[in-house]
């Protein structure tokens, strides 16, 4: 037992640290939408990955980078219809997903714990993930801070330095897309857009610096899944939805109180 716990709470706080970067970027890029068509669109990936009989990992991790590609063609070259497309991409992925597991020949639960996650779960082999994409993650907003910056405040100034901007912002949905890999088993795709984006909102009220905004929403990220995991234990409820109400109410205090 203290093993799943333990797992748990060390899923908690990669997570955080993934929440706390990505969910800061997603949040002042008001790239919302755009995640959560990758989100459920990855369940495609997990259908096919199921269908096919290979790793679920691996086929949700090819079918969200190409998702991500797609949407980046979207964003850039199609942005008069930029909203309509990414809501066909979040529905295709979906159907895609629910074809290919009616096409099993077996009812998989597989299926179901990464539509709605489960952190109490995570094992050691989800945990070395989930450190291998924090580590990209962390060296990527150390090297391109600034660059990130002005992509998401000045991309003028991007394209005065002669920075490619449109690869930048591809990147950071590959990076968007390998985040949401690393989470749905912890958190599952349904929810995974609200624990990604509320701390980042709670945090940038609070701060004045990107910086301070990713770090205190790490912060947060970690909180919020700690007390969800350990509420969930002693109620024996399940974990995400208790995250992300315990979220949701932090958010609604936050506004309250301004």
């Amino acid at each position: 037992m203290w093993d799943l716990i333990s797992n748990s709470v060390y899923a908690g706080l990669f997570l955080s640290i993934a929440i706390g970067i990505i969910g800061s970027l997603i949040v002042i890029n008001k790239a919302t939408s755009i995640t959560g068509s990758i989100a459920h669109g990855s369940f495609g990936g997990i259908g096919l990955g199921i269908y096919l009989g290979i790793n679920i990992l691996l086929s949700t991790t090819i079918f969200t980078l190409i998702l991500a590609l797609i949407l980046s063609i979207i964003t850039i070259f199609y942005k008069h219809r930029a909203d309509s497309l990414i809501g066909v991409i979040w529905a295709l992925g979906m159907s895609v997903g629910i074809i290919f597991l009616s096409l099993s020949p077996e009812y998989n639960a597989d299926a179901i714990s990464y539509l709605f996650g489960n952190i109490l779960l995570i094992e050691k082999n989800d945990l070395l993930i989930m450190g291998i994409v924090d580590i990209v993650l962390i060296i990527s907003i150390i090297f391109l801070y600034h660059r990130f910056l002005a992509m998401s405040y000045d991309i003028e100034f991007l394209e005065i330095r002669g920075i490619n901007a449109k690869l930048l912002y591809t990147y950071f949905l590959i990076l968007t897309s390998l985040t949401i890999v690393m989470s749905v088993r912890a958190i599952g795709i349904i929810l995974i857009l609200a624990l990604f984006t509320i701390p980042p909102l709670i945090a940038e009220k609070f701060t004045k610096r990107f910086y301070q905004m990713i770090v205190l929403s790490g912060i947060l990220s970690a909180l919020f899944v700690t007390g969800g995991i350990a509420l969930s234990y002693y109620f024996d409820l399940a974990p995400t939805p208790i995250i992300v109400i315990i979220a949701a109410t932090g958010l609604f205090l936050s506004i309250w109180k301004r």
